[in-house]
């Protein structure tokens, strides 16, 4: 991490004590020798996957205890609001809301534990680096919720574009409904239906249901549908539209957070898991959380422990403790106390879960080489800023007042104008080198949420790519190259933005290192693994072990490296509750 002007302190400072913790420190909150179920990891998924607030009633009746163990000193995983600098609070590492599945939200009640939503419209802004006068300054593609606006946008680069894109819109919303179903369950278990027994086979065949129901929603468009998630996105927009500016734009979707180019075989479907979202009814929309994505860990655990969850932050795992007949007993913590429990749910990704924390002679080999060989590379930079003032765009000027306007809510799009842009820039990383016109997604979630800074004052995050984990040449990210690579991420963002640089109070760097370090994601990568073909559904996180369940009886993965992925969505969490909800009654 890396500061700038002013003389302000880096020192981390702690958030108001939240309700959960409030919660916790009564009756939860003394650790107990045994519970039923122990969670490792307080990410959002590890919170969502607590059986207790998923199947209250059901799991009273069963008499269910559950701890929660988190090693930092706050929960949330990435979802995780920290005051980095005195008086700014960041989404650190997550910063929008909008994969989280609406069962979650009403099922938990998150509105009656805290949690509240801005909700942005328009949702995209890409300026344009172009040459302006006073009276006509430079272009930018501004898109939201309104058809009508939207084509008159886009119509500034193509008339042909413009009338394409609500069809476009319409054709993907269709391929989301038809996904839709197969995210808020197991896929379908193959090894069951060849060798289970007639109740396995049956439950087998009923996880069947949502790959039919897609098939009948595509319908004679399966062909197409197919090519899009099989296909370059390149390929795919190049289908639909012939304006660089627009197809950019929506080509930043297919490899936010991935280390790939828009001429990736199979980006389309990362574009296709950042529009399937829906937030209060809204379909594809994104919102900033009130006090920052913390909030919603936060809501989550009030949640949990209003029900009988116990949730424990330093608290480490130090192992998975496997008894003679290779059946999970409990935990080891950090220190040598242990936890026993019935069974044990991972929200740590693959690697550390199998790697680092069971033990392996309870593993096959197969299964460990396969974890071994998952790709975890990951391109992101998250640089989280403090600034005195709002960005002020050429193609937008700011009002007078500096109050915020449209643009300012949205995720604002630089070095976006081109595909080309975003190819050469991962070009870059492949070679080992920071991207020189980094791809860069700048948010101001204080211009929705005031409660975020100082008044006047703002936080900026920076969602950058392309830089590699490693550096070409065996280099390491020593605090001159992170602050480098920050600088010209900086210099980018002048550009557009005359001013931004003095603007600046303080800033966090983080690298894929650095991402790694501190919230546990394999590679730096935010999904705890590729989204690519080769490693979603049947093969998440390897295939035979798709379930939740894994090699060790009793131990299961419900964190992003699970089906159906990453993004703040809590899908894998609620699923492999519903698993463990099954096993427990049968044991």
């Amino acid at each position: 991490m890396a500061a700038s002007g002013r003389g302000l302190s880096r020192a981390l400072h702690s958030t108001p004590c939240p309700a959960w913790k409030r919660v916790q420190s009564g009756a939860n909150g003394c650790l107990k020798p045994e519970y039923d179920a122990v969670v490792i990891g307080a990410g959002h998924n590890g919170l969502v996957a607590d059986p207790v607030p998923s199947q209250a009633a059901y799991l009273q009746r069963l008499g269910v205890n559950t701890a929660v163990f988190e090693r930092r000193h706050v929960i949330g995983g990435a979802a995780v609001t920290e005051e980095i600098i005195p008086g700014f609070k960041f989404s650190r590492a997550s910063y929008l809301l909008s994969l989280l599945r609406p069962q979650i939200y009403t099922d938990l009640e998150l509105k009656k534990h805290g949690l509240k939503l801005h909700l942005r419209n328009p949702y995209s802004f890409t300026p344009m680096l172009e040459e302006g006068t006073l009276s006509k300054p430079p272009r930018s593609l501004l898109l939201g919720t309104d058809v009508a606006e939207n084509q008159k946008q886009i119509s500034q680069f193509s008339r042909k574009d413009a009338q394409a894109f609500p069809r476009y819109e319409e054709f993907m919303k269709r391929l989301v409904l038809a996904i839709d179903p197969l995210l808020d369950a197991a896929p379908v278990d193959i090894a069951a239906l060849q060798h289970g027994s007639l109740l396995q086979r049956l439950r087998a065949l009923s996880t069947l249901r949502p790959l039919l129901k897609a098939g009948r929603t595509l319908g004679a468009q399966l062909p197409q549908y197919y090519e899009v998630l099989t296909a370059p996105i390149s390929k795919v927009l190049d289908q639909w539209f012939e304006s660089e500016p627009l197809k950019a734009t929506l080509a930043t979707d297919a490899v936010i957070g991935a280390m790939t180019s828009p001429h990736t075989p199979g980006s389309g479907y990362v574009l296709l898991h950042h529009v399937m979202g829906s937030l209060e009814g809204m379909q594809g929309a994104w919102s900033y959380v009130q006090g920052g994505m913390g909030a919603l860990s936060d809501a989550i655990a009030s949640s949990a422990t209003a029900h009988g969850a116990s949730i424990f932050t330093e608290k480490t795992v130090a192992k998975v403790q496997v008894n003679s007949e290779g059946r999970v007993q409990g935990v080891v913590l950090q220190g040598g106390e242990e936890v026993r429990s019935r069974v044990v749910l991972s929200c740590a990704s693959p690697q550390v879960t199998f790697l680092e924390l069971t033990p392996q002679e309870w593993l096959p080999g197969a299964f460990v080489k396969r974890i071994s060989q998952l790709d975890t590379q990951s391109p992101v930079t998250k640089i989280n800023v403090a600034v005195d003032r709002l960005p002020n765009f050429q193609a937008a000027p700011n009002a007078p007042g500096d109050q915020p306007q449209a643009h300012h809510q949205c995720s604002i799009h630089l070095n976006c104008e081109d595909t080309l842009l975003l190819h050469q820039a991962f070009e870059d990383a492949k070679g080992g080198l920071p991207s020189q016109r980094p791809m860069i997604e700048l948010c101001i979630p204080s211009s929705l949420d005031p409660t975020l800074a100082p008044t006047g004052c703002h936080v900026v995050s920076l969602f950058t790519q392309y830089t590699p984990y490693t550096l070409a040449g065996g280099k390491v990210w020593d605090e001159q190259k992170k602050n480098t690579y920050a600088d010209k991420v900086f210099d980018c963002i002048e550009a557009y933005a005359p001013g931004f640089k003095r603007s600046v109070l303080g800033r966090d760097i983080l690298t894929p290192q650095d991402l790694e370090r501190i919230f546990g994601l394999p590679g730096g990568n935010i999904f705890h693994g590729a989204m690519s073909l080769d490693q979603l559904y049947f093969a998440r996180p390897v295939p035979q072990h798709s379930d939740y369940r894994c090699p060790v009886q009793g131990l299961y993965l419900c964190g992003s490296g699970a089906h159906p992925g990453g993004g703040v969505m809590g899908a894998a969490g609620r699923n492999a509750a519903h698993i463990v909800f099954r096993d427990l009654k049968n044991m």
